[in-house]
């Protein structure tokens, strides 16, 4: 059984994924460690809790927008996306910053959530995905790793059964 989500990790832990697969304990796996979804179901509401982070770690930086959109997943496939837009007005330099985050994530618990904002946020500071932008995630967050594992086997039941929540 191919697991798209896990194809980049050990074949160990692909493994014991599969092997809960098979007992029909996945769900069960997953909600032990992570059992309700967050709260932040607005447009409004996830505005001010990446705000939160942002006033944290990214001082300097402006925050434009953060919305929830349906299309993400489709066009990017990606679960969320920063931009970055600069534009002359007035003779000033103008700097836009957005961060558009799957819908998929309004019914997902908020570790994941979290780990995604802190994902686009760290694309503030550094553009591509290096070990730098790797180090200032964990910097934020020292579960970055663990807990982009776990999203990727919330996905992987999540494509199988559909939500948990």
């Amino acid at each position: 059984m191919r697991l798209k989500y896990l194809n980049h990790y050990p074949e160990h832990l692909q493994n014991q994924i599969r092997e809960l697969i098979k007992k029909d304990k996945l769900s069960g796996y997953i909600l032990s460690k992570y059992p309700k979804k967050h709260t932040f179901q607005t447009d409004k509401a996830l505005y001010n809790y990446t705000q939160e982070f942002k006033a944290q770690f990214l001082k300097k930086q402006t925050l434009s927008k953060v919305i929830y959109d349906g299309k993400i997943n489709i066009i990017h496939h990606a679960l969320g996306v920063h931009t970055f837009i600069s534009r002359v007005q007035g003779g000033k330099l103008k700097a836009k910053n957005e961060i558009r985050i799957g819908t998929q994530f309004k019914n997902m618990p908020e570790e994941f959530l979290r780990m995604i904002v802190l994902h686009e946020l760290a694309h503030f500071k550094e553009k591509e995905h290096n070990k730098a932008f790797y180090k200032f995630c964990i910097y934020m967050e020292p579960r970055y790793h663990q807990l982009e594992f776990d999203l990727r086997v919330y996905l992987t039941q999540v494509e199988r059964l559909g939500g948990l929540y």
